[in-house]
């Protein structure tokens, strides 16, 4: 299982608890769990950013992924097969600053290109339903409906650039 938070610079402690519990009591399973700039999981493991290709080695040998709720991420889980569970940051929790990531993977999940969750046992379901399910080869990007992409995008370009604004 491959775990990823993004990198975004809020903790994401709830996501992070979540894969670290599963880690533990599923021992036989190899869990990865990029943790961002939130503290290093206690088992499993962690590591806090990667490059691309790795990132790309990590989704293709991945049976299962679970990620934020960033477009890109979701994106390129996708490419590779998978319909990733997904929980999306929360502004009211300090995860993000906005509830762009709530839009865009609610919609995403209303078309049936992620499973998204809200709580510890919708994802410790997910995970246990992804387990067994085979990958979608051949999905892609086109498969995004156009204007939920862009959306997406333009909202992390935003967050990005506001980010920049007070710490650059």
């Amino acid at each position: 299982m491959f775990v990823t938070v993004g990198t975004d610079h809020h903790h994401f402690e709830r996501l992070i608890g979540w894969a670290e519990r599963w880690a533990q009591r599923a021992q036989e399973w190899d869990v990865r769990i990029q943790h961002g700039s939130t503290r290093a999981p206690v088992a499993g493991t962690g590591f806090d950013f990667c490059s691309r290709d790795r990132l790309e080695e990590l989704l293709a040998g991945a049976d299962v992924v679970v990620s934020h709720g960033g477009p890109a991420t979701i994106t390129e889980a996708r490419r590779f097969g998978h319909v990733p569970v997904v929980l999306a940051r929360d502004p009211h929790r300090g995860e993000h600053v906005d509830n762009h990531q709530q839009l865009f993977v609610q919609r995403m999940a209303q078309s049936g290109l992620v499973q998204a969750v809200a709580t510890e046992d919708e994802f410790l379901a997910a995970v246990v339903t992804q387990s067994y399910l085979p990958r979608q080869r051949g999905a892609s990007p086109d498969e995004v409906p156009p204007g939920v992409f862009r959306v997406g995008r333009a909202a992390e370009e935003l967050v990005a650039r506001r980010r920049n604004r007070r710490f650059g």
